[in-house]
């Protein structure tokens, strides 16, 4: 359903939207990707994608409501993945995020109005609903802002539902658990974790590795997006991706370690620490409505996923891109 359709994808620059674009491409979508304006002229991530010859890149910023404007004209499906996404940084800079996750994603919905765009998928994050009141975490789970990035995300998909509901703009909230694989920041645990050991570490440096996670591989990620937008029903509906799988941190250092043949130590580092409050201790999506929705089913379990993920890292070309010795907010 795809194929020869217009589609925009903001955040394509970076970790997941990268791998989207790549997979738009092979469904045959005809592609804009929206990288953030730079004096550099630097495109993130897409400078590594197998599709540059065959996307248009955009240079811009979501957080421009005339730009945004002038770039949802002709789109049919636009993908919003811009985001501010890292926890620590939004303790140190807050006002950062309601401009970029809130008004960013106001100046989507805006423009696919004016524009008469058929379908917006929002991208939330498993982090609206905070430490698990109950598991797995269905869609119905109450929403807990335990960081105000979480807080940003919240607001981000009230406004797309609010365009919903006022405006009938065709809104889904795609809302993927905790996504890892080749590309992501350093700043994420698995990442932290394999990028350490890579170079050569004999401590890892980590925070809490206690709370649980359900890990998505980011392929699977990106299936769930593709499922969405195929799929009418989906429309004024909050959707979780994931996997239905939880795993502590710990028990994933772990499972690294013996994929990589490692015998790391771990050790606490104290600013990795979330604030008593903020750390969410427990996700575990529950994926009923999506795979009673669309044809979605996860393919990776979390040793190939991981297998995948550390061979991409181990490639001496990729991992210079990253400094391990650097905690990065």
């Amino acid at each position: 359903m795809l194929k020869n359709k217009k589609v925009l994808i903001t955040g394509a620059d970076g970790f997941i939207g990268s791998h989207l674009t790549e997979r738009l491409v092979r469904e045959g979508a005809i592609v804009k990707a929206l990288s953030q304006y730079n004096s550099f002229n630097s495109w993130g991530w897409l400078e590594d994608v197998d599709c540059k010859d065959d996307i248009e890149v955009l240079s811009g910023d979501v957080r421009d409501s005339a730009y945004m404007k002038h770039i949802t004209k002709n789109i049919d499906i636009i993908f919003h993945l811009a985001a501010l996404i890292a926890i620590p940084y939004s303790y140190i800079a807050p006002e950062s995020y309601v401009d970029t996750n809130i008004k960013g994603a106001l100046n989507v919905c805006q423009g696919a109005l004016d524009n008469g765009v058929e379908k917006v998928i929002i991208t939330s994050t498993s982090e609206v609903y905070g430490t698990a009141k109950y598991v797995p975490i269905d869609e119905k789970h109450e929403k807990q802002p335990q960081s105000p990035y979480s807080a940003t995300k919240i607001g981000a998909d009230a406004i797309a539902k609010s365009y919903y509901n006022a405006f009938n703009l065709p809104v889904v909230i795609a809302r993927p658990f905790n996504t890892y694989g080749p590309r992501q920041s350093a700043r994420a645990v698995i990442p932290t974790i394999i990028t350490q050991i890579a170079s050569g570490k004999k401590e890892i440096k980590l925070g809490d590795t206690t709370p649980t996670r359900d890990f998505n591989y980011v392929k699977d990620t990106c299936s769930g997006f593709v499922a969405l937008a195929n799929c009418d029903r989906a429309v004024g509906e909050e959707i979780n991706i994931g996997s239905n799988f939880e795993i502590s941190i710990g028990d994933t250092l772990n499972l690294i370690k013996k994929l990589m043949n490692s015998d790391v130590e771990f050790t606490v580092d104290k600013q990795r620490l979330r604030p008593k409050n903020s750390e969410v201790n427990r996700l575990w999506c529950d994926n009923t409505k999506i795979k009673s929705m669309t044809d979605f089913e996860p393919q990776y379990d979390i040793e190939r996923g991981l297998k995948e993920t550390i061979d991409w890292f181990c490639d001496e070309n990729n991992l210079k891109k990253y400094k391990a010795d650097i905690y990065n907010v």
